[in-house]
């Protein structure tokens, strides 16, 4: 029952995560400078497919037992994206958002390698969140 529950909370935070993205994209396009927008609209972008890496992970953990190595992969790609917001901003907001969710796929990355069948994502779920909006202000 438990793991049913947090399928659905990060379902829901996922949404959040996605509809945050959005508002901000629109709110930064009325708002700022060129080079401004467009360096938050690369974070926002990158925030959303991280978003969506978010939900991948979430759906693999459910099923780890059936197929581990899509736990992996969504973590790859999570890192993947994090390198790209990482290589294009210089707010240390950003960047500390950045390596508070690196750190948490990092841990969920052992825990699976430890033989842990249903790792808590919670804190990367939590650290997407922080990042969607660091990348929004």
């Amino acid at each position: 029952m438990a793991v049913s529950r947090r399928c659905r909370t990060g379902r829901v935070t996922t949404t959040t995560i996605a509809a945050a993205v959005s508002a901000a994209a629109l709110t930064i396009g009325l708002a700022g400078g060129c080079d401004t927008v467009h360096k938050a609209l690369d974070c926002v972008q990158t925030a959303e497919t991280i978003a969506d890496s978010v939900t991948d992970l979430q759906q693999a953990v459910e099923n780890a037992a059936n197929d581990p190595a899509r736990a992996g992969a969504a973590l790859d790609s999570i890192e993947q994206n994090l390198k790209k917001i990482g290589d294009k901003t210089s707010s240390s907001d950003v960047n500390k958002a950045v390596d508070d969710l690196d750190e948490a796929v990092g841990t969920v990355r052992a825990d699976i390698k430890n033989g842990d069948r249903a790792p808590d994502v919670k804190p990367v779920t939590q650290a997407a969140g922080e990042l969607t909006k660091v990348c929004t202000r």
